[in-house]
């Protein structure tokens, strides 16, 4: 668009404007937002991702425990019964994998919500078995129930579908709404350049009449701004980013202590750090393209 060497020269003592520190100062907030609301944006992403391709390709077989005065022969009969299950779902050609899960594991599960002072050996514990689904796999949940319910009358079926889809969803509105923050950062942010600009045309009016009546033309002009508006998008990028950066690591820490573990599906890859990272270019080129196109439209009008 401009040659580097028209950057050198600068007649217009834009260095000198009022409007420097404020323009710094809006793009490194609205960077920050963007930021923050950009990795939430990306995790959001993720955890939507790995429901999909984790608990929505399995299910969950719970064997209740078979009420008997007899602890011990109330305990095999609900094992048998697992065993049964599990010999009846690999034989499915719908699963790819049935697990039945061990004593640590089902304590380990229970722990959180008993507490450590329970002895869990001494209670009627159900058993779990995790169903491995094939991608696509066309199943009759209704059918599979009635079949498990005829090998295992304990049995219960659990297909995660009809809470996930909610908590999908969930998801995938709390995401529009982050866009729509960024799209609101870009729009916020790109009037402020717009509206300083206007303002520094203004008081640099006389200095731009000079310059017309020495052959300048508007494109040149338009250039010393941009220019000059690129360097605060950068510099108020890279203020932005070192500030949210931070933010984002005690995000993640806080969100990494809830029990459950399903919100810890959501996690920022390399790619997701890089496009963060990368925002004091991004605010650079839009700085530079608004107040460039600004300066043009509205010496058009002027002159």
């Amino acid at each position: 668009m401009w040659k580097y060497d028209n950057l050198k020269h600068r007649e217009l003592p834009l260095s000198k404007d009022s409007s420097n520190l404020f323009l710094k100062i809006m793009i490194s907030i609205s960077v920050f937002l963007f930021a923050v609301t950009l990795a939430g944006v990306l995790a959001i992403n993720s955890m939507l991702i790995n429901w999909n391709s984790s608990i929505l390709g399995s299910l969950t077989v719970q064997i209740i425990p078979v009420n008997s005065s007899d602890r011990q022969k109330a305990r095999d009969e609900t094992i048998v019964q697992e065993q049964r299950a599990v010999a009846m779902l690999e034989a499915m050609p719908e699963t790819i994998k049935v697990t039945p899960l061990n004593e640590d594991q089902l304590q380990h599960l229970l722990r959180p919500w008993l507490g450590d002072d329970v002895n869990i050996d001494d209670l009627p514990t159900p058993r779990l078995i995790d169903v491995k689904i094939k991608p696509r796999a066309e199943i009759n949940f209704k059918v599979l129930a009635e079949k498990l319910a005829s090998v295992a009358p304990q049995a219960s079926l659990d297909n995660h579908k009809l809470w996930l889809n909610k908590l999908i969803n969930f998801a995938a509105g709390i995401k529009m709404l982050a866009l729509a923050v960024l799209l609101l950062v870009i729009c916020v942010t790109s009037g402020a350049i717009f509206y300083t600009t206007q303002t520094s045309l203004g008081l640099h009016r006389d200095v731009i009449e000079i310059l017309h009546l020495m052959g300048a033309k508007d494109t040149y002009i338009a250039q010393q701004y941009a220019g000059r508006t690129a360097i605060l998008g950068f510099i108020g990028g890279i203020i932005g980013v070192a500030l949210a950066v931070p933010v984002i690591f005690l995000i993640a820490h806080m969100a990494g202590q809830i029990e459950g573990g399903i919100i810890n599906e959501a996690h920022l890859s390399r790619g997701a750090w890089t496009a963060i990272t990368s925002l004091p270019i991004f605010s650079a080129l839009i700085a530079m393209q608004t107040a460039y196109y600004t300066v043009k439209k509205t010496l058009e009008r002027m002159m």
